[in-house]
């Protein structure tokens, strides 16, 4: 198995990227959020698994470890190839499964191109106890609230200005407090001054 690859990324392209290892081009599937922390030229490391069909290698990329065990685990599940286990990755960050899948949420999953309501429900069944406990208050039995606009601002922003989306979500979490104390419209550009400033310290 090719764990991961770490080379300059010699192209981009809408669902793939080319990092060159050794002199050879390694063609890797990537989902939009990771697509979107890579550059032409740039040096990366990605996560990677490996599927195998009798006419064809794939090989499969993530931003870290969480997301290709993820990407393995949902393969486990009765009708889930690799092509459905990338796009709920796209749609949905690894914790965000598990926590839809620790709380039954079937219209987390229906926001999925090609997840149809009875596709859900087999999933939800199928995938229990298979993702692993979300990480928070869904950890402790008390279901996460959905993401908040500004903290989905945020994690664009950071991810678009070449930040992982571990960093990105360490950050939001260290800028929270703040973020409640502006009430209901808390201030964006703000909160990512004082993110890039947590970042920079941790770097």
């Amino acid at each position: 198995m090719i764990a991961f690859v770490s080379g300059t990324v010699a192209a981009l392209a809408p669902d793939s990227a080319v990092v060159e290892v050794g002199g050879v081009g390694m063609a890797v599937q990537c989902t939009p959020d990771t697509l979107s922390t890579l550059r032409v030229g740039q040096s990366a490391r990605l996560a990677t698994s490996l599927v195998v069909r009798e006419d064809s290698l794939t090989l499969y990329g993530f931003a870290d470890d969480d997301e290709r065990q993820t990407f393995e685990l949902l393969q486990t599940a009765s009708g889930v190839g690799p092509r459905l286990a990338q796009a709920m990755l796209a749609v949905h960050r690894p914790d965000a499964l598990r926590r839809a899948v620790a709380s039954a949420d079937e219209k987390a999953l229906t926001a999925v191109p090609g997840i149809g309501k009875k596709g859900a429900q087999k999933l939800l069944l199928d995938l229990k106890d298979r993702l692993g406990e979300p990480a928070g208050a869904a950890a402790a039995g008390h279901p996460a609230a959905a993401p908040s606009p500004w903290s989905e601002q945020l994690r664009a922003a950071l991810v678009g200005l070449g930040y992982s989306a571990r960093e990105a979500e360490e950050a939001i979490t260290a800028v929270t407090p703040a973020a409640e104390a502006d009430g209901a419209v808390p201030q964006v550009p703000r909160l990512l001054r004082a993110a890039l400033r947590t970042l920079n310290r941790t770097r």
